[in-house]
């Protein structure tokens, strides 16, 4: 307990100094110091409300304990009882969540994310799968009220999709989205299949939080841009008029010193601006992914979890139709819904995995 205070001790004062800094107009104007600050602000104004029910709550204990130690009339001490065991019920309930709120917090889970589903071993039965995933993803994004973009997509011959790259934007997407990624396992009959053989095939999902124009540097005059008529559907215009983008950019790894070059299309829109636009966005979050790996690794190993590690080659989930069953192998949850499952209602399972992690940073956290 009187860890707790003392850990306290000394946050308001830097409350009130980051509440003075984001009005000083030499900070909004250093748009990356004062996102930080800002964000800084928010956590510290969480932790200050739980703080303060915190220290209510320990004087409700020590005024009740006063009343039954010196009181007489049996009313007032029966009140004070009530009182003294309310109390005591949610001090725990508290503090834990001062505990996890004093955690440090990934610095991305508040950005909005880039998610890449790519069909895996299985050939037309995994491109039909990764077109399950993403109108599983597109329907959870409804639930949430996020927006989702599609900004590159290549279908399968026989439907579904063998990549397809999507934007979602909204409150703490990536914070939310970060535990989707690895790799997803299905077993099911595939509609090709005429002797009734249960196939097991994968898709590959990858989520990464989306970048900010600050958050990294680009020369946009070395970028080349090249431009072309987009196919498949979509009328006379798209047919006539150049709005698909190819962007070129020569990017030197700062962890490994070597010049990679890389290349982005998008043909979302008829606009090319808009595609031009999303095609930095999405060079902005490739490079932002790149060179922030290796710190990325360095939390995971620190934090010792498996559950939102955001390895993509580790096997998270299986979806296992015949028996209408999923089994999230992190955290060995399996249901039986898998219909529901498909169709967006994923929250649980994320609340699940969320409660996980939470539980391994408290193991690893000094408070």
């Amino acid at each position: 307990m009187s860890t707790i205070l003392e850990r306290l001790d000394g946050l308001d004062a830097k409350f009130d100094e980051i509440s003075t800094l984001i009005t000083d107009p030499a900070v909004i104007a250093d748009q990356k110091r004062y996102v930080r600050l800002t964000k800084e602000y928010h956590d510290l104004e969480k932790i200050l409300k739980s703080a303060a029910r915190y220290r209510r709550l320990l004087a409700d204990v020590a005024e009740a304990k006063a009343v039954l130690s010196g009181e007489t009339d049996d009313e007032l001490r029966q009140m004070a009882k009530e009182e003294l065991d309310s109390a005591q019920a949610d001090l725990p309930k508290v503090e834990e969540e001062i505990k996890l709120l004093m955690i440090p917090p990934d610095p991305d889970d508040s950005k909005n994310c880039v998610v890449e589903i790519r069909g895996g071993t299985g050939g037309d039965e995994a491109a039909l799968f990764a077109g399950d995933l993403f109108r599983m993803y597109q329907k959870y994004a409804e639930r949430k009220g996020w927006q989702l973009a599609v900004s590159n997509v290549s279908e399968g011959a026989a439907g579904g999709y063998k990549e397809i790259v999507f934007t979602l934007t909204g409150d703490s997407v990536y914070g939310t989205m970060k535990y989707e990624s690895g790799v997803h396992r299905v077993q099911r009959v595939p509609a090709t299949e005429t002797q009734g053989r249960v196939h097991t095939s994968a898709a590959t999902v990858a989520v990464l939080p989306e970048a900010e124009e600050f958050d990294v540097e680009i020369h946009e005059g070395e970028i080349k841009w090249d431009t072309f008529r987009s196919g498949g559907a979509g009328g006379q215009n798209v047919n006539k008029v150049e709005s698909g983008v190819r962007l070129r950019y020569n990017w030197k790894n700062p962890n490994t010193g070597v010049v990679e070059e890389i290349l982005i299309e998008c043909t979302e829109t008829r606009d090319q601006p808009k595609n031009k636009e999303r095609a930095l966005s999405r060079l902005r979050t490739f490079i932002y992914d790149r060179e922030h790996q290796k710190y990325l690794d360095d939390i995971a190993s620190k934090r010792k979890t498996m559950v939102s590690t955001g390895d993509r080659s580790a096997k998270i989930r299986t979806y296992n139709f015949p028996q209408g069953r999923i089994t999230d192998h992190r955290i060995n949850y399996t249901v039986y819904n898998l219909g529901t499952f498909m169709d967006g209602d994923i929250q649980e399972c994320i609340d699940r995995l969320i409660v996980a992690e939470n539980a391994e940073k408290l193991k690893s956290s000094e408070i």
